[in-house]
């Protein structure tokens, strides 16, 4: 008897990933893609947005969100001095604090 040796699928560069077909161009969008289709293809899109394309995702044919690669070589600029900083700032001694102000905004809300 014959060994039964496991399918594996590979495509070849040239193909696209079947989560293309799902990806509509729209003016002034570029790329998107319904929230129904990008739940169902998520890994898909990561690995298009990490090959260097950006993605919309949609809601009713509104924007919603943009998936976009991560740039690696941009780090970001770490801040020191917190402390330092806020013992220079003044105290606050008149006028409306913060809590009053975020009091008087939840109490017009009528919650």
């Amino acid at each position: 008897m014959k060994p039964i040796t496991p399918f594996k699928y590979t495509a070849s560069p040239e193909a696209e990933p079947a989560v293309l077909r799902e990806i509509a161009t729209a003016p002034g969008m570029g790329s998107s893609i319904s929230v129904r289709s990008a739940k169902a293809h998520l890994s898909a899109l990561l690995d298009l947005v990490a090959g260097g394309r950006e993605i919309t995702i949609t809601s009713d044919g509104k924007p919603k969100a943009v998936l976009s690669p991560v740039n690696e070589g941009k780090a970001r600029k770490v801040f020191t001095g917190t402390w330092d900083q806020l013992k220079k700032l003044p105290v606050q001694t008149e006028g409306p604090f913060a809590e009053e102000i975020i009091r008087a905004d939840r109490d017009g809300r009528g919650w």
